[in-house]
Protein backbone atom coordinates (compact mmCIF):
# COMPACT_ATOMS: atom_id res chain seq x y z
CA UNK A 1 0.00 0.00 0.00
CA UNK A 2 1.33 3.24 -1.08
CA UNK A 3 1.74 6.69 1.30
CA UNK A 4 0.02 9.69 0.40
CA UNK A 5 2.39 11.79 -2.08
CA UNK A 6 3.75 8.10 -3.58
CA UNK A 7 3.04 5.84 -6.08
CA UNK A 8 3.97 2.03 -6.21
CA UNK A 9 4.03 0.21 -9.40
CA UNK A 10 4.63 -4.09 -8.89
CA UNK A 11 6.52 -5.26 -11.81
CA UNK A 12 6.65 -8.69 -10.50
CA UNK A 13 6.84 -10.59 -7.39
CA UNK A 14 9.49 -9.11 -5.70
CA UNK A 15 10.33 -5.94 -7.25
CA UNK A 16 8.65 -2.77 -6.58
CA UNK A 17 9.22 0.98 -7.54
CA UNK A 18 7.91 3.42 -5.11
CA UNK A 19 7.92 7.10 -6.62
CA UNK A 20 7.48 10.31 -4.76
CA UNK A 21 4.82 12.61 -6.36
CA UNK A 22 6.12 16.10 -5.66
CA UNK A 23 3.21 18.30 -5.85
CA UNK A 24 5.42 21.80 -6.55
CA UNK A 25 5.53 22.50 -10.34
CA UNK A 26 9.13 23.23 -11.02
CA UNK A 27 10.25 26.53 -11.34
CA UNK A 28 10.57 28.92 -14.46
CA UNK A 29 12.80 29.53 -16.42
CA UNK A 30 13.62 33.25 -17.91
CA UNK A 31 11.90 31.77 -21.23
CA UNK A 32 9.38 29.48 -20.81
CA UNK A 33 9.06 26.80 -23.42
CA UNK A 34 6.08 28.02 -25.07
CA UNK A 35 7.10 31.79 -25.43
CA UNK A 36 7.82 32.95 -29.00
CA UNK A 37 11.54 33.56 -29.60
CA UNK A 38 12.83 36.65 -30.88
CA UNK A 39 14.38 35.83 -34.55
CA UNK A 40 18.11 36.12 -34.83
CA UNK A 41 18.40 39.04 -36.99
CA UNK A 42 22.76 38.81 -36.99
CA UNK A 43 23.96 38.10 -40.22
CA UNK A 44 27.84 37.67 -40.66
CA UNK A 45 30.36 38.07 -43.52
CA UNK A 46 29.42 34.54 -45.11
CA UNK A 47 25.86 35.42 -45.29
CA UNK A 48 26.54 38.79 -46.82
CA UNK A 49 28.71 37.33 -49.12
CA UNK A 50 26.36 34.61 -50.25
CA UNK A 51 23.57 37.56 -50.37
CA UNK A 52 25.79 39.38 -52.67
CA UNK A 53 26.86 36.25 -54.33
CA UNK A 54 22.78 35.60 -55.49
CA UNK A 55 22.38 39.33 -56.33
CA UNK A 56 25.10 39.88 -58.54
CA UNK A 57 23.79 36.43 -60.08
CA UNK A 58 20.64 38.08 -60.95
CA UNK A 59 21.88 41.42 -62.08
CA UNK A 60 24.08 39.68 -64.12
CA UNK A 61 21.52 36.94 -65.81
CA UNK A 62 18.95 40.00 -66.10
CA UNK A 63 21.62 42.32 -68.25
CA UNK A 64 22.94 39.14 -70.02
CA UNK A 65 20.82 40.40 -73.85
CA UNK A 66 22.68 43.49 -73.14
CA UNK A 67 26.32 43.26 -73.52
CA UNK A 68 28.55 39.97 -73.48
CA UNK A 69 30.64 41.37 -70.57
CA UNK A 70 27.52 40.93 -68.73
CA UNK A 71 27.54 37.38 -69.45
CA UNK A 72 30.92 37.40 -68.08
CA UNK A 73 30.40 39.18 -64.81
CA UNK A 74 27.25 36.30 -64.64
CA UNK A 75 29.73 33.74 -64.92
CA UNK A 76 32.28 35.44 -62.05
CA UNK A 77 29.42 35.78 -60.01
CA UNK A 78 28.80 31.55 -60.60
CA UNK A 79 32.20 31.41 -58.65
CA UNK A 80 31.40 33.71 -56.28
CA UNK A 81 28.09 32.12 -55.24
CA UNK A 82 30.26 28.16 -55.81
CA UNK A 83 32.57 29.49 -53.20
CA UNK A 84 29.86 30.82 -50.82
CA UNK A 85 27.74 27.17 -50.91
CA UNK A 86 31.03 25.46 -50.28
CA UNK A 87 32.27 27.62 -47.22
CA UNK A 88 28.79 27.04 -46.19
CA UNK A 89 28.53 24.06 -46.22
CA UNK A 90 26.15 23.15 -48.93
CA UNK A 91 28.47 21.11 -51.15
CA UNK A 92 25.75 20.19 -53.79
CA UNK A 93 24.97 23.94 -54.19
CA UNK A 94 28.70 24.80 -54.72
CA UNK A 95 28.52 21.96 -57.25
CA UNK A 96 26.17 23.11 -59.32
CA UNK A 97 27.35 26.87 -59.50
CA UNK A 98 30.43 25.83 -60.22
CA UNK A 99 28.99 23.88 -63.62
CA UNK A 100 27.22 27.17 -64.19
CA UNK A 101 30.07 29.03 -64.52
CA UNK A 102 31.87 26.84 -67.11
CA UNK A 103 28.07 26.99 -68.89
CA UNK A 104 28.74 30.67 -68.81
CA UNK A 105 32.58 31.26 -69.49
CA UNK A 106 32.03 28.97 -72.43
CA UNK A 107 28.81 30.95 -73.48
CA UNK A 108 31.22 34.37 -72.97
CA UNK A 109 33.82 32.85 -75.15
CA UNK A 110 30.80 31.78 -78.32
CA UNK A 111 29.70 35.31 -78.04
CA UNK A 112 32.78 37.13 -77.91
CA UNK A 113 34.70 34.97 -80.84
CA UNK A 114 31.80 35.71 -83.50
Amino acid sequence: MSQPGTASYTLGASTTIVARIDAAAPTPTKRGPYEKRQPDMHMDGLTWFGLFAVSAMLLCYAMENRSRWWILAFAFSCIAGSAYGFMQGAWPFGLVEGIWSIVAFRRWWQVNST
